[in-house]
């Protein structure tokens, strides 16, 4: 694995997003939302996607400088299109929405649909838990064919549907998490990087179990990824293919559908203010005494304590500051290749 400095990365991200129109506000937050990605580990959701950003913005599929419109918006309910454009930029404008009408009102609830790729879902759970607010996610994807596989099925039926729930604090709670068995892109680095995935997370053509990445990617007919959990995960990915999808009136990943139309992502977050349920004080001391006493049991390899949800994050992220980040070499010349066709030439080391 390369390493590169946190810094140079962000520039050269950000150069690269400004290369293909947006402004110089919307590539630091596309920049900033893809680069912590990174740091916090979820390396599939990071740098990796930007050259496929860069394709879709030329093949029109991906938009620059879009702001979510609003089909529908009441005291504490919103729909908004969002136009193709970028998530990591048009995801938060929605969430700023949804913080202000929950903040009046107790809750809210905002649906976005037609929004190209959200990025990592964790970002706007963060986002309402430094203001305060509980909030639940539910989205699904459409990227061509489905890459996850039913319960009981051996083809990709679905997309990697995750689910988030963030609860505020210092720090926060952030679960966030794909339903399918591990995330697609963890996948793609592992097929970039030449590694295997963990046992139970794939299956080829002929539902067989596999770790070899590459039957998404190298095969004909393709593999699929597995849900976790067996039917727990499938059932969720399926309801967040209902109410973010469907409900929204949005894409789905049902076969029958066009197939190529880059990422399409939908979304529905329900934002809560916890203090209009009882005493804020009285609710922040009982998640902290949860925390504290789940982090008390005793762990059964001394080298691995208990964590809770977001912590694992924040130690990769500061590890990651300190040492660089680590990216696989193919990742790393994709990165370089998509770059240099914007005619850009500042380009960090990579060591």
């Amino acid at each position: 694995m390369l390493r590169v400095e946190a810094g140079a990365l962000r520039a050269l991200l950000v150069d690269v997003v400004a290369a293909c129109g947006s402004t110089a506000e919307e590539a630091e937050e596309v920049a900033a939302h893809l680069l912590e990605a990174n740091l916090q580990g979820h390396d599939s959701h990071g740098i990796m996607l930007l050259p496929r950003y860069v394709q879709h913005v030329r093949e029109g599929k991906l938009v620059p400088n879009v702001a979510p419109r609003a089909e529908r918006q009441e005291a504490s309910l919103a729909v908004f299109d969002g136009g193709r454009g970028y998530g990591q930029r048009v995801g938060r404008i929605a969430m700023d929405w949804a913080i202000g009408a929950a903040r009046a009102n107790g809750m809210a609830v905002m649906g976005l649909k037609d929004v190209h790729h959200l990025g990592r879902i964790g970002t706007y759970g963060e986002q309402a838990a430094a203001a305060g607010m509980i909030s639940l996610h539910f989205v699904n994807g459409v990227s061509g064919p489905g890459a996850v596989a039913p319960f009981g099925g051996s083809d990709g039926r679905l997309s990697t549907n995750p689910v988030c729930i963030a609860i505020p604090g210092t720090p926060p709670l952030v679960l966030d998490f794909a339903t399918s068995a591990i995330a697609l892109g963890k996948c793609r680095v592992a097929f970039n990087a030449g590694l295997q995935v963990p046992e139970g997370a794939l299956v080829d053509a002929k539902g067989r179990p596999t770790t070899d990445p590459g039957v998404l990617y190298r095969d004909e007919p393709r593999g699929a990824l597995r849900s976790f959990g067996a039917h727990k995960g499938y059932g969720l990915a399926m309801m967040c293919e209902i109410l973010a999808g469907a409900l929204l009136g949005g894409h789905t990943a049902r076969h029958g559908h066009p197939a190529d139309r880059g990422i399409v992502n939908a979304w529905l977050a329900i934002v809560l203010d916890p203090g209009r349920f009882g005493n804020l004080g009285a609710f922040h001391a009982e998640v902290e005494g949860i925390v504290a006493d789940l982090k008390a049991s005793p762990p059964a390899d001394p080298a691995a304590p208990v964590l809770v949800a977001g912590e694992k994050e924040r130690i990769t992220k500061a590890k990651r500051l300190a040492e660089g980040i680590p990216v696989d070499p193919t990742t790393w010349g994709n990165l370089v290749a998509a770059a240099e066709s914007l005619g850009l030439a500042r380009i960090p080391k990579a060591a």
